[in-house]
């Protein structure tokens, strides 16, 4: 078992104790925020090291008791069943609180931005689109967070040409920002008369929701365009000119918006721009850190095919970490907690490894 960092958790504790102090002492509301924010980010932890050590000294005192001659047989017999389970239990703990004080991402707490495009396949592609946003939306739903789209192009026969969306909550990004990249279904589409299975591909990517402070953007870098939204008629057709097109000259990465309200719309282009200039500065500082840092999960290459959906065998493949769950009705539906985990503890596993840890 790997040592633990000792002075760490000991600073972990005081600082824990300072917050708990600090919050009982009735600050002003924003301190309060502040504080309320960081005793919720270090509470897991130092239950776990609590726990940890709570098991280190019942096993000590189990330990005094085997090496005192004076103790009786039948006390003896007691302690070296209880022994086992209580290493077992400290290498446990060991594991976990080492996963706790891996370095954090500093956007995985944040919202996000989730683009999803179709890719090859025509309008097979735009259903998988539209299937896909509701297998996040309901995800999205079981826990707890706002969906909100953002911009959408339909496909002529349903789904998504594009969809995006922000998805707002605490850890959002944590538990989606191993979706990016090709996702390729396998299925008889409904026009096909000769029910032979077609393959079809669609893009995800996730991106951490940029605030103000994280991000800046200075007017004489952007252009703004207003335009007539297109629809598909009726009575709801804009008939003024809403939509919004932003520019960042800069980069040349072009957002859109599309709905009734061009103040609306507005809003909607520059909270997707700045995920994309965020996320755009946070791959060149990790490409700056390391060039050979990306891990098989962690690569955030959207161009790699990443997960299979074969509709026929009724199977969900991710190929990062050869995952196969026959289960596809309930993933389709938002159960992706199973995929989600495995994706998260490979990562973990990954990041032990770097720092010459072997993993639980």
């Amino acid at each position: 078992m790997a040592r633990l960092p000792k002075d760490k958790m000991r600073e972990l504790e005081r600082r824990f104790s300072e917050v708990e102090a600090r919050m009982s002492s009735g600050p002003d509301a924003e301190t309060y925020v502040k504080l309320a924010s960081e005793y919720a980010e270090l509470e897991p932890v130092v239950k776990k090291i609590r726990d940890y050590q709570a098991a280190e000294s019942e096993l000590a005192d189990l330990e005094t008791l085997l090496a005192d001659k004076a103790t009786d047989r039948e006390m003896r017999e007691l302690a070296e069943m209880e022994m086992p389970d209580l290493e077992e239990k400290i290498e446990a703990l060991s594991g976990e609180i080492q996963i706790l004080l891996l370095p954090r991402d500093a956007a995985d707490e944040k919202s996000a931005v989730l683009e999803i495009r179709a890719g090859t396949g025509g309008s097979e592609a735009a259903l998988f689109a539209g299937d896909l946003f509701r297998m996040y939306e309901r995800y999205a739903s079981s826990k707890g967070w706002k969906v909100e789209v953002l911009s959408a192009s339909e496909g002529d026969a349903g789904g998504y040409k594009e969809i995006i969306a922000s998805v707002s909550g605490r850890g959002v990004f944590s538990r989606l920002k191993f979706e990016s990249g090709v996702h390729r279904v396998q299925r008889v589409p409904e026009t096909e008369a000769g029910g032979r299975i077609h393959t079809s591909a669609a893009t995800v990517a996730v991106l951490p929701e940029a605030e103000d402070i994280d991000v800046e953007v200075r007017q004489e870098d952007i252009r703004i365009d207003t335009m007539r939204s297109s629809g598909a008629g009726g009575q709801h057709v804009n008939t003024t000119d809403s939509a919004v097109r932003i520019t960042h000259l800069p980069t040349g990465i072009v957002v859109t918006s599309s709905e009734k309200s061009q103040h609306q719309n507005r809003a909607k282009a520059m909270q997707v721009l700045r995920a994309k200039l965020y996320d755009m500065e946070r791959q060149r500082a990790d490409d700056a850190r390391s060039a050979d840092r990306k891990s098989q999960v962690g690569s955030g290459d959207r161009s790699e095919r990443i997960r299979t959906y074969n509709f026929p065998q009724g199977r969900v493949t991710d190929h990062r970490i050869n995952l196969t769950l026959y289960k596809l009705d309930a993933v389709i539906a938002g159960d992706l907690d199973e995929v989600v985990d495995a994706l998260v503890a490979d990562y973990q596993a990954g990041q032990l490894a770097m720092l010459g840890v072997e993993a639980h």
